[in-house]
This record gives C-alpha cells, structure tokens and sequence, in this order.
C-alpha cells in the first residue's frame, strides 16, 4: 500500500514537484530570515559579549543598552572596588570620534578605551599584531571590517598612521572581533588615550568591568553592587540581552522580519494545502476503488499521510540546502559576517514544517474519510 500511495503521489509530475517547490521555498524563507533575525540581534551586544575577562558590567542606573551611556565619576570606581566580592574592577571608555587616513579617507568608529594597567576588554582574537601592543605609547589595535573601510583593496598591514581627533596614532593590531549593530570601524586603545580621541567632558567613564572572586558568581556580584553602590550592574549576559530587548521594543526590526516569517508560513500552509488538497481530491476515484476492494479507514489515513510527510520531507531537506547554500556564499563578507544558519532556526522550522504537513494532511483526510465505495462505480 505504500508503494501505492507513493505511486498515486508522484504520477501527476506538475502537482508533486509544486508541491514540493511550495514545502522547499518555504523552509528556505523561514530558516534564512530567523536566522538573519537573530544574526542582527546578537550584533546589538556583540561587543559586550567579546568582553571575556570580566563578568559584570557596571554602569548608571538609567543604562538601558551598549549605546545609551552616561559618563559615571571616577569615584564610582573606587565603590566599585570597595565592594565585597569584587576580585578587581577597572575602566572602560566608549566614545565615537571620527578616524582619519593620511589620504583623507574618513569614518566613524566604535573606540573602546581599556585599562592602561591590565588592558582588560582587549580583544583576544587577533589577525595581525599582538593585544599586549597596545601598551605602545599612540597604538591603537583595529578590527578588520574597520580595516577594509578605510584602505579599501589594501592588503592587511600593521604600522599605518591614522587621525583621531588630531591626534596621530599607529596601528598596532588587526582583530577579529564580532561585526557591530552599525558598521563602524572597532577600535581598541589605552583608556588615557582614548578619551583624548573624543571631546573633552568633565567625566569620561563610560563603564567599569568587574569579576568577582573565586566562589563568588558574577549575579550574586551584580546585585551586590546595586545595593551598595546605587548603580546599574548587569552581568555580560544579562546586558547583552537587555540591548536585544531594546531594539525589539523600539526600533521595526521584528515587525519587518515578523512579517517576512509570516508570508513564508502562509505560503507553505495555503499553497501546498491547496495543492495537496486538490491532489487528494483529482485521487479520490483511486481511494474510492481501494475502499471497494476492503481497505480500511486507518489503512488510507497512513496512505495519506505517507505522502504528506514524503513531499513535506523532501522540501524541507531541498529548502535547508539552499539555506546552507545561501550562507556559505555569504560566509566570506564583512559585512554579514557571523550571521550564520542557527541551528535552532533549522530544528525550529522543522518543527514547524510538521504542523504544517500535519494541517495539509488533515484537510485532505476528511474527505477521504467521508467517501463512499460506490462512488468509484457510478
């Protein structure tokens, strides 16, 4: 009966591969815009997370993301650091000044200021050049999207001068740290000379990093400081999670990729419902005569489903190739780089996909399920 049901779904050429066209476009639309989705949304704490020798970030109590800052008074850091359960805590100065090329080529940038004494928020993963460099008097260490910005078509090369806020610097590194919400160039230096780079204010803090001691976790050490201190303090992960909600409450990002997601669900449900339905039903002669010959309901249900759950399999599998396929191709550009096929969007959709095949199969059930015998004879 399987080889049968098989049969009766691949005779009609042009309904089977729509079908399967219908199931395929539709993971394909699905796994490529959730993980899109998710790609952008990292991004929004992605210099946070790169932050991997401290646990918790300390900042003013109105903080909602990476971006809103407001200067905190060096004295903060001295609390910071009185607090129990603090291993260490140290400086870091986030500001936007414009770099400079001796060829006049120009961008804004994302520049980190660390700790002079410990460099603690340099990054870790470097293409060129060394992250201890940057004790270098007029060094700064720069990411390589950042890099291809401003020497377009250049070859990577350590020792170029830039121009920050007419200050001449030389760079020391080039990082392979993760791509930025906004396309600027990361840029790395010495706390006392990264606030040297933006417009002078009375206060320049812009966070302090903290871990706490052994035995300590970085939670218990969060909510310590608030209490004590007065101050916002977020673990890495809690802060970046509190850029993602940021965006998703004030920016139309998942509304725009909401209804993309929305379109490719309708898509795989209307259309290869209706096409599998009037499959059914241009078929239901041959369910009929099977029905005459003493084959059973639940026998015929199974047929049904068999050829559902084949279509459904096979466009899954064609539309997470072309997904894969999609992402590799991109794999290579800065500027989509780390946004990759998630496999929880992979695992997700397939779940997804099986509802969908289970409602196709539904419709097409009931009318089967309601045909009598004798109709195959009149």
């Amino acid at each position: 009966m399987n080889f049968i049901a098989l049969r009766m779904l691949m005779s009609d050429r042009a309904k089977y591969f729509g079908l399967i066209f219908a199931f395929a476009f539709s993971t394909f639309l699905l796994q490529n815009q959730v993980s899109i989705f998710c790609g952008i949304m990292k991004r929004t704490g992605s210099q946070i997370l790169d932050v991997t020798d401290a646990d918790v970030w300390v900042m003013d109590r109105y903080t909602e993301y990476f971006e809103q800052t407001k200067p905190l008074k060096e004295t903060d850091l001295t609390r910071v650091r009185s607090v129990s359960g603090v291993d260490y805590a140290v400086r870091l100065f986030k500001g936007n000044p414009t770099a400079r090329t001796l060829a006049g080529k120009f961008a804004s940038t994302f520049t980190l200021g660390v700790d002079d004494s410990t460099l603690v928020g340099t990054p870790r993963q470097m293409l060129l050049g060394r992250w201890e460099s940057l004790r270098e008097a007029n060094s700064i260490i720069m990411d390589r999207a950042g890099y291809a910005l401003l020497f377009p078509g250049e070859a990577l090369e350590l020792g170029r001068v830039l121009e920050l806020n007419d200050h001449k610097v030389t760079l020391v590194g080039i990082s392979d740290c993760s791509a930025p919400f906004v396309s600027f160039p990361v840029i790395h230096a010495r706390y006392s000379e990264a606030i040297n780079f933006q417009g002078r204010e009375r206060n320049q803090l812009s966070f302090v990093l903290a871990r706490p001691r052994p035995g300590m976790s970085p939670e218990a050490l969060a909510r310590q400081i608030e209490r004590e201190t007065g101050l916002k303090a977020r673990t890495t992960a809690e802060f970046a999670w509190d850029c993602v909600i940021y965006y998703m409450k004030n920016t139309g990002i998942p509304v725009n990729f909401g209804i993309t997601i929305a379109v490719a669900l309708i898509v795989g449900l209307a259309v290869s419902g209706q096409t599998f339905y009037m499959f059914t039903v241009e078929n239901l002669r041959q369910f009929g005569a099977l029905k005459a010959i003493g084959v059973t309901n639940s026998r015929l249900v199974a047929m049904v489903l068999l050829q559902a759950l084949v279509a459904g399999a096979i466009g899954y599998a064609i539309g997470t190739g072309m997904a894969a396929a999609f992402f590799e191709a991109t794999a290579s550009n800065l500027a989509t780089r780390g946004i990759v096929l998630m496999w929880q969007a992979v695992a997700g959709v397939g779940v997804l996909m099986a509802v969908v095949v289970a409602a196709v199969s539904f419709l097409s059930v009931r009318k089967v399920l309601v045909l009598e015998p004798a109709s195959v004879f009149r």
